[in-house]
């Protein structure tokens, strides 16, 4: 079997995917695999120390077929490979298609044969380290979204059709942290960057729409593309001119009609990328068609699309409505969501948007309320299960002096009508995002 899948590997440097040469070292593998198949369990190879193992034989002394396949999982950074029962010379001919197409590393590896449709080998990860625990605090992953959104941006500038693998992985963090406290990450779309709106707003749409997915009981894989399609929704934007995105005031009717293009551009670019599922390529095409499907593009109303893309509109238009643009004073999140619901039933789907208010509270992550005793917080986090269940950060005390350290104060919902107003942070000169 280790010759088998050396002489394949090796096979892929002398010809073609398709060539009838690999077709029959591809039948060799799988011949060689079916007895090891016996007990009707998966078929192990792995490294020990540096040294490769298939069951329980430990290669170690020199063979150069096991040397190849040693050297193929450590740069793969991988544990091993399990081969399962049910396997096929399909399975194995993906499989050998991903090895020359370099289909990432670690995680992303896996991922990738799980979007090839190859479930019968499975990649075996090295063991969580403490360092990889901590890249999975909510402000390195949604750090790891916006390099990974400007790293799309930029191949799309040079003309690339950009790569899904890494936007994947990271939506994959991010749901993960979504799962375990929906708010946590959500507190992160209060970070903004004025002067890269596109791919800041890209990152906070999906962050968002996650809070979304999660308010309407979305599965795991759900969210996962939920995410990615939030991530990717605004890309046709970069086809457009760039004087026309940035323009400070109103567009003029011939420049909102080259925005109106976008969808569209970034529904084509999108399908290109390897990886991608009709459900985000319906969040990217018609994440601006609205509820009543009087929006744009006018050419994608009769269709049937994904409920998805009625999620990423609702993030769409609240990351949209708290955003201090030019043209516009940005909403605190109370007023965001009131207005949420008045566009319920003819801009976004009226029930998503009750879930998604329900789930943030009376008060969402990111609102700054002044309380019974004239002191002013800022709400950090609402509790998963009792939403009006508050932690706030204290900034000015009942005199309205500003603290110099603020103050955490948890806030039972016995409590919660101690809050007595929501206050306009720019009425304070407060930044909100530099609290989280």
């Amino acid at each position: 079997m280790v010759q088998a899948m050396a002489g394949a590997y090796k096979g892929l440097r002398l010809y073609p995917l398709q060539h009838p040469a690999i077709e029959r070292l591809l039948e060799g593998l799988l011949n060689s695999l079916v007895p090891l198949f016996a007990e009707e369990r998966p078929v192990r190879m792995g490294l020990l120390e540096g040294v490769l193992f298939l069951e329980d034989q430990l290669f170690s002394e020199g063979s150069p077929a096991a040397e190849e396949l040693a050297r193929l999982l450590q740069m793969l950074e991988l544990e091993g490979l399990e081969f399962h029962p049910n396997i096929g010379i399909g399975e194995l001919r993906s499989f050998l298609g991903i090895l020359k197409d370099g289909g990432g590393k670690g995680e992303t590896f896996q991922d990738t044969l799980t979007d090839r449709g190859i479930h019968n080998i499975r990649a075996c990860l090295p063991q969580s380290t403490e360092e990889d625990e901590e890249d999975q605090a909510p402000r390195k992953v949604y750090g790891r979204a916006l390099k990974v959104v400007d790293k799309i941006f930029q191949d799309m500038r040079l003309g690339k059709i950009p790569s899904s693998t890494e936007a994947r992985r990271v939506v994959k963090s991010m749901v993960k942290l979504t799962l375990a406290d929906p708010h946590a990450l959500f507190a992160l779309s209060m970070l903004r960057d004025y002067d890269n709106y596109t791919f800041n707003h890209s990152v906070n749409v999906s962050v968002i729409a996650l809070a979304v997915g999660r308010a309407c009981g979305l599965d795991e894989e759900q969210l996962r593309t939920l995410g990615l399609g939030g991530l990717l929704h605004d890309l046709g934007k970069l086809i457009i001119d760039r004087r026309i995105i940035t323009k400070p005031g109103r567009l003029t009717d011939e420049e909102f009609a080259e925005i109106r293009k976008h969808p569209q551009s970034g529904a084509i670019i999108v399908r290109q990328m390897e990886g991608i599922s009709q459900e985000v390529i319906d969040i990217v095409l018609c994440h601006h068609l609205r509820y009543d499907r009087k929006g744009y593009p006018e050419d994608a109303r009769g269709r049937s699309i994904s409920p998805l893309a009625d999620m990423a509109a609702i993030a769409d238009t609240y990351d949209a409505m708290t955003t201090l643009r030019s043209y516009q004073h940005p909403m605190t999140p109370r007023k965001a969501t009131a207005r949420l619901r008045e566009l319920g039933g003819t801009v976004l789907h009226p029930r998503y948007v009750e879930l998604m208010i329900n789930a943030l509270g009376p008060y969402p992550v990111g609102s700054l309320v002044r309380l019974d005793s004239n002191e002013i917080g800022l709400v950090i986090r609402v509790d998963t299960r009792q939403p009006d269940t508050i932690d706030l950060k204290v900034l000015f005390d009942g005199d309205g002096e500003r603290l110099a350290e603020p103050v955490v104060r948890h806030l039972p919902g016995s409590q919660s009508k101690r809050i007595i107003a929501e206050v306009d942070p720019f009425s304070r000169g407060i930044e909100v995002g530099e609290f989280f």
